[in-house]
Protein backbone atom coordinates (compact mmCIF):
# COMPACT_ATOMS: atom_id res chain seq x y z
CA UNK A 1 0.00 0.00 0.00
CA UNK A 2 1.00 3.49 -0.62
CA UNK A 3 1.56 5.73 2.42
CA UNK A 4 0.29 8.99 1.34
CA UNK A 5 2.18 10.86 4.27
CA UNK A 6 5.87 9.34 2.38
CA UNK A 7 7.94 11.64 0.81
CA UNK A 8 10.13 11.46 -2.31
CA UNK A 9 14.29 11.32 -2.57
CA UNK A 10 14.01 15.13 -2.50
CA UNK A 11 11.67 15.76 0.05
CA UNK A 12 9.01 16.92 -1.68
CA UNK A 13 5.51 15.84 -0.27
CA UNK A 14 3.83 13.18 -2.02
CA UNK A 15 0.53 13.28 0.35
CA UNK A 16 -0.94 15.80 -2.40
CA UNK A 17 -3.28 14.23 -4.31
CA UNK A 18 -5.10 15.63 -7.75
CA UNK A 19 -8.73 14.36 -8.83
CA UNK A 20 -10.10 15.60 -12.00
CA UNK A 21 -14.04 15.15 -12.40
CA UNK A 22 -14.33 15.76 -8.47
CA UNK A 23 -17.69 17.63 -8.70
CA UNK A 24 -19.52 14.22 -9.96
CA UNK A 25 -20.54 11.80 -6.99
CA UNK A 26 -17.88 9.55 -7.35
CA UNK A 27 -15.23 12.33 -7.82
CA UNK A 28 -16.22 14.26 -4.84
CA UNK A 29 -16.36 10.73 -2.60
CA UNK A 30 -12.98 10.17 -3.40
CA UNK A 31 -12.09 14.19 -2.90
CA UNK A 32 -13.46 13.51 0.66
CA UNK A 33 -11.81 10.33 1.14
CA UNK A 34 -8.49 11.21 0.37
CA UNK A 35 -8.76 14.79 2.30
CA UNK A 36 -9.93 11.78 5.37
CA UNK A 37 -6.48 10.15 4.98
CA UNK A 38 -4.27 13.29 5.38
CA UNK A 39 -4.02 14.26 1.75
CA UNK A 40 -3.62 17.25 0.32
CA UNK A 41 -6.43 17.50 -2.31
CA UNK A 42 -6.01 19.40 -5.81
CA UNK A 43 -9.78 19.03 -7.46
CA UNK A 44 -10.40 20.15 -11.29
CA UNK A 45 -13.77 19.97 -12.44
CA UNK A 46 -16.19 21.30 -15.30
CA UNK A 47 -18.49 22.86 -13.07
CA UNK A 48 -16.17 24.63 -10.65
CA UNK A 49 -13.19 25.37 -12.97
CA UNK A 50 -14.73 25.49 -16.35
CA UNK A 51 -12.12 21.90 -16.96
CA UNK A 52 -13.70 20.32 -19.89
CA UNK A 53 -11.90 17.51 -21.09
CA UNK A 54 -13.35 17.64 -24.56
CA UNK A 55 -11.39 20.98 -25.36
CA UNK A 56 -7.60 20.56 -25.25
CA UNK A 57 -6.96 23.96 -24.61
CA UNK A 58 -8.16 24.34 -21.62
CA UNK A 59 -7.06 20.93 -20.50
CA UNK A 60 -3.80 22.33 -21.25
CA UNK A 61 -4.17 25.40 -19.39
CA UNK A 62 -5.41 24.12 -16.62
CA UNK A 63 -2.85 21.19 -16.22
CA UNK A 64 -0.18 23.04 -17.20
CA UNK A 65 -0.80 25.28 -14.11
CA UNK A 66 -0.69 22.58 -12.21
CA UNK A 67 2.77 21.84 -10.32
CA UNK A 68 4.10 18.03 -8.71
CA UNK A 69 4.49 16.34 -7.83
CA UNK A 70 1.25 14.48 -6.79
CA UNK A 71 1.28 11.00 -5.39
CA UNK A 72 -1.99 10.02 -5.99
CA UNK A 73 -3.76 11.11 -9.46
CA UNK A 74 -7.54 9.88 -10.08
CA UNK A 75 -9.96 10.81 -13.48
CA UNK A 76 -13.24 10.32 -12.87
CA UNK A 77 -14.93 11.66 -15.32
CA UNK A 78 -17.21 10.50 -17.57
CA UNK A 79 -20.72 10.20 -19.42
CA UNK A 80 -23.01 7.17 -20.04
CA UNK A 81 -24.95 9.51 -22.55
CA UNK A 82 -25.38 12.92 -23.98
CA UNK A 83 -27.74 14.58 -22.14
CA UNK A 84 -30.77 14.38 -22.86
CA UNK A 85 -29.98 10.82 -24.54
CA UNK A 86 -29.58 6.94 -23.41
CA UNK A 87 -27.32 4.19 -24.20
CA UNK A 88 -28.05 2.32 -27.47
CA UNK A 89 -30.56 -0.56 -27.29
CA UNK A 90 -29.64 -1.39 -30.90
CA UNK A 91 -27.97 -0.70 -33.71
CA UNK A 92 -31.00 1.39 -34.87
CA UNK A 93 -30.59 3.41 -32.00
CA UNK A 94 -26.89 4.49 -32.94
CA UNK A 95 -26.28 8.37 -33.98
CA UNK A 96 -22.70 9.61 -35.11
CA UNK A 97 -23.25 12.91 -33.29
CA UNK A 98 -24.13 10.75 -29.90
CA UNK A 99 -21.32 8.59 -30.00
CA UNK A 100 -18.53 11.16 -30.64
CA UNK A 101 -19.69 13.07 -27.49
CA UNK A 102 -19.40 9.92 -25.88
CA UNK A 103 -16.36 8.80 -27.16
CA UNK A 104 -14.95 12.57 -26.53
CA UNK A 105 -15.34 12.55 -23.17
CA UNK A 106 -14.76 8.80 -21.76
CA UNK A 107 -11.55 8.23 -24.46
CA UNK A 108 -10.14 11.30 -25.58
CA UNK A 109 -10.77 12.81 -22.35
CA UNK A 110 -8.90 10.81 -20.19
CA UNK A 111 -5.80 10.87 -23.09
CA UNK A 112 -5.71 14.47 -22.97
CA UNK A 113 -5.39 14.45 -19.58
CA UNK A 114 -2.27 11.59 -19.59
CA UNK A 115 -0.48 13.74 -22.15
CA UNK A 116 0.22 15.94 -18.98
CA UNK A 117 0.68 13.39 -16.21
CA UNK A 118 4.22 12.46 -16.42
CA UNK A 119 5.74 15.49 -15.71
CA UNK A 120 3.45 15.92 -12.66
CA UNK A 121 3.98 12.36 -10.72
CA UNK A 122 7.91 11.82 -8.65
CA UNK A 123 10.86 11.12 -10.53
CA UNK A 124 12.09 8.47 -7.55
CA UNK A 125 9.07 7.31 -5.04
CA UNK A 126 6.06 5.80 -5.90
CA UNK A 127 2.52 6.96 -7.45
CA UNK A 128 -0.86 5.90 -8.06
CA UNK A 129 -2.68 6.80 -10.99
CA UNK A 130 -6.10 5.59 -11.28
CA UNK A 131 -9.01 6.19 -13.99
CA UNK A 132 -12.10 5.54 -14.18
CA UNK A 133 -13.53 3.20 -16.67
CA UNK A 134 -15.94 0.57 -16.87
CA UNK A 135 -16.75 -3.40 -16.96
CA UNK A 136 -19.01 -2.75 -20.02
CA UNK A 137 -15.84 -1.83 -21.38
CA UNK A 138 -14.47 -4.91 -21.30
CA UNK A 139 -14.67 -7.06 -25.03
CA UNK A 140 -14.29 -10.52 -23.33
CA UNK A 141 -17.31 -9.70 -20.96
CA UNK A 142 -19.76 -8.25 -22.85
CA UNK A 143 -22.68 -10.84 -23.24
CA UNK A 144 -25.43 -8.42 -23.46
CA UNK A 145 -24.85 -6.32 -26.45
CA UNK A 146 -26.18 -3.00 -26.32
CA UNK A 147 -24.79 0.38 -25.33
CA UNK A 148 -22.73 0.54 -28.14
CA UNK A 149 -20.89 3.88 -27.69
CA UNK A 150 -20.09 3.63 -23.68
CA UNK A 151 -18.45 0.20 -24.39
CA UNK A 152 -16.41 0.97 -27.14
CA UNK A 153 -15.45 4.13 -25.14
CA UNK A 154 -14.47 2.40 -22.24
CA UNK A 155 -12.68 -0.31 -24.16
CA UNK A 156 -10.77 2.69 -26.01
CA UNK A 157 -9.77 4.17 -22.62
CA UNK A 158 -8.80 1.33 -21.50
CA UNK A 159 -6.66 0.42 -24.41
CA UNK A 160 -5.24 4.34 -23.29
CA UNK A 161 -4.44 3.75 -19.89
CA UNK A 162 -2.80 0.63 -20.78
CA UNK A 163 -0.41 2.00 -23.70
CA UNK A 164 0.11 5.35 -21.42
CA UNK A 165 1.42 2.74 -18.33
CA UNK A 166 3.69 1.53 -20.92
CA UNK A 167 5.13 4.46 -21.76
CA UNK A 168 5.37 6.30 -17.92
CA UNK A 169 7.23 3.30 -16.38
CA UNK A 170 10.19 4.21 -18.79
CA UNK A 171 10.54 7.17 -16.91
CA UNK A 172 8.59 7.08 -14.01
CA UNK A 173 9.41 3.21 -12.51
CA UNK A 174 7.55 3.29 -9.13
CA UNK A 175 4.05 4.51 -10.64
CA UNK A 176 1.07 2.70 -11.00
CA UNK A 177 -1.16 3.39 -13.79
CA UNK A 178 -4.21 1.64 -13.95
CA UNK A 179 -7.97 1.48 -14.89
CA UNK A 180 -10.40 0.81 -12.39
CA UNK A 181 -14.02 -0.08 -12.66
CA UNK A 182 -16.27 1.12 -9.34
CA UNK A 183 -19.15 -1.08 -9.87
CA UNK A 184 -22.34 0.51 -10.13
CA UNK A 185 -22.72 3.78 -7.70
CA UNK A 186 -25.63 5.64 -6.55
CA UNK A 187 -25.17 8.83 -8.83
CA UNK A 188 -27.09 10.83 -11.28
CA UNK A 189 -25.06 8.75 -13.95
CA UNK A 190 -27.25 5.34 -12.46
CA UNK A 191 -30.42 6.78 -11.73
CA UNK A 192 -32.38 5.45 -14.15
CA UNK A 193 -31.07 1.37 -13.77
CA UNK A 194 -33.28 1.29 -10.55
CA UNK A 195 -32.72 -2.77 -10.68
CA UNK A 196 -29.01 -2.86 -9.89
CA UNK A 197 -27.56 -3.35 -6.64
CA UNK A 198 -25.42 0.16 -5.53
CA UNK A 199 -22.84 1.50 -3.35
CA UNK A 200 -22.87 4.77 -2.08
CA UNK A 201 -20.29 6.93 -3.34
CA UNK A 202 -18.43 6.69 -0.26
CA UNK A 203 -18.83 2.92 -0.01
CA UNK A 204 -17.00 3.25 -3.84
CA UNK A 205 -14.56 5.58 -3.14
CA UNK A 206 -13.11 3.39 -0.14
CA UNK A 207 -13.34 0.67 -2.46
CA UNK A 208 -11.38 1.96 -5.16
CA UNK A 209 -8.42 3.71 -2.77
CA UNK A 210 -7.64 -0.20 -1.27
CA UNK A 211 -7.22 -1.52 -4.41
CA UNK A 212 -5.23 1.22 -6.40
CA UNK A 213 -3.01 1.16 -2.65
CA UNK A 214 -2.73 -2.31 -3.22
CA UNK A 215 -1.21 -2.46 -6.64
CA UNK A 216 2.15 -2.63 -7.11
CA UNK A 217 4.33 -0.87 -10.41
CA UNK A 218 3.91 -4.94 -11.70
CA UNK A 219 0.30 -3.91 -11.82
CA UNK A 220 1.06 -0.99 -13.91
CA UNK A 221 -0.81 -1.14 -16.93
CA UNK A 222 -4.28 -3.09 -15.41
CA UNK A 223 -7.96 -3.44 -15.58
CA UNK A 224 -9.18 -3.80 -12.11
CA UNK A 225 -12.82 -3.75 -10.97
CA UNK A 226 -13.81 -2.34 -6.84
CA UNK A 227 -12.82 -5.43 -5.36
CA UNK A 228 -9.56 -5.63 -6.87
CA UNK A 229 -10.39 -8.91 -9.55
CA UNK A 230 -8.57 -8.21 -12.76
CA UNK A 231 -11.05 -7.14 -15.24
CA UNK A 232 -10.91 -9.08 -18.68
CA UNK A 233 -10.15 -7.15 -21.80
Amino acid sequence: MIDVQNEDANGTAEHRALVVGASGGIGAALSAALRARGADVTTLSRSADGFDVTDPAKVGFHMDRLRGPFGTVIVACGILAPDGGQPEKSLDDIDAASMARVLAVNAIGPALILRHLPRLLPKSSRSAVGILTARVGSIGDNRLGGWYSYRAAKAAANQIVHTAAIEIARKRKQATVAALHPGTVETQFTRNYPHHAKATPEEAAANLLSVLYGLTPADSGGFFDWAGNPVPW
